[in-house]
């Protein structure tokens, strides 16, 4: 087995997780609702992760609802040593498809014990308080969620905690509470509006984990990654992958697919070296970067 390009980083003493990881959201159905097309292909692309070395799986119970956990519990179970899985929770979906926000004490308890149950784990390695919408913050205090967690945690349901589609602000709020281990928010190359917090959070050792670093449901359009991509022999999302890997080393990838040659693709193009040219050329794409 080769190692996993990007090498690993360390979230916590217990916690040490390749930087290629990979989310499992994809593994439902469209718009990450009801069973997927192919349930054969999803375990077997679960599979393949494993096999390919990578250590770190993204999740959460509200993909599908319920769907990717249960998949990845039938795929895997029982887990690899080292594999760590990451859940998140703060949202449900009602039976359109919806995404609607459960931050009560109560709903947060009640979707730690769901994603615990469906894993069929005994405890979390991390679990994520997700606060804003798809894409950025909402503003105001997360104190009452995150000190839910925190209760769990103390209670040995609940290993790390982390926070996703937060601001600074509410980082620093959550600081204040307990310790948090990594932080998943919207970036990629063309959607840089947290640059400033890459570089905090890599001077406090905490991991930053972009979602959606392909450009969302929609990928990436642009004319600098054709020119790189055609010039490398590699596909533009490659290039996007590798210029996130080289961005900040504590950057960790959790691109997701539904098929096992995707998959093997995203792995071989985050191997991609760009050049300082690249690199600038790269950067341009972002408004105002």
């Amino acid at each position: 087995m080769s190692p996993v390009p990007g090498g690993t980083y360390t979230m916590a003493d217990d916690l040490t997780v390749t930087r290629m990881g990979y989310g499992a959201m994809q593994l439902a159905g469209p718009g990450v609702f009801g069973p997927p097309k192919d349930r054969d292909e999803a375990i077997a692309v679960l599979r393949e992760v494993v096999n390919l070395g990578i250590t770190h799986i993204d999740t959460s119970d509200f993909y599908g609802p319920f769907v990717t956990n249960e998949i990845i519990k039938e795929a895997l179970f029982p887990y690899p040593e080292s594999l760590r899985i990451v859940t998140k929770v703060g949202a449900i979906r009602d039976d359109k498809g919806a995404w609607n926000h459960a931050r009560s004490p109560d709903q947060l308890r009640q979707a730690v014990y769901d994603n615990l149950s469906r894993l069929g784990l005994d405890a979390l390695d991390v679990v994520n308080l997700r606060v804003g919408g798809l894409s950025e913050p909402e503003p105001g205090s997360i104190a009452e969620q995150f000190e839910t967690l925190v209760a769990l945690q103390q209670e040995g349901l609940i290993k790390h905690l982390g926070l996703s589609t937060v601001s600074s602000e509410q980082i620093a709020e959550a600081q204040t509470i307990a310790q948090v281990v990594c932080v998943q928010n919207f970036y990629n190359v063309a959607n840089r509006q947290d640059d400033e917090l890459i570089e905090s959070l890599a001077g406090q050792g905490i991991a930053y984990v972009p979602y959606f670093p392909l450009g969302g449901f929609s990928p990436l359009q642009s004319e600098e990654l054709d020119t790189i991509a055609l010039r490398l022999r590699a596909k533009p999302m490659a290039v996007a992958l590798a210029w996130l890997l080289q961005r900040s080393a504590n950057i960790l990838l959790i691109p997701g697919t539904s098929t096992v040659a995707h998959l093997r693709e995203n792995v071989a193009g985050a191997e991609l070296v760009l050049g300082d040219e690249d690199v600038q050329l790269l950067n341009g794409i972002a408004p105002g970067f």
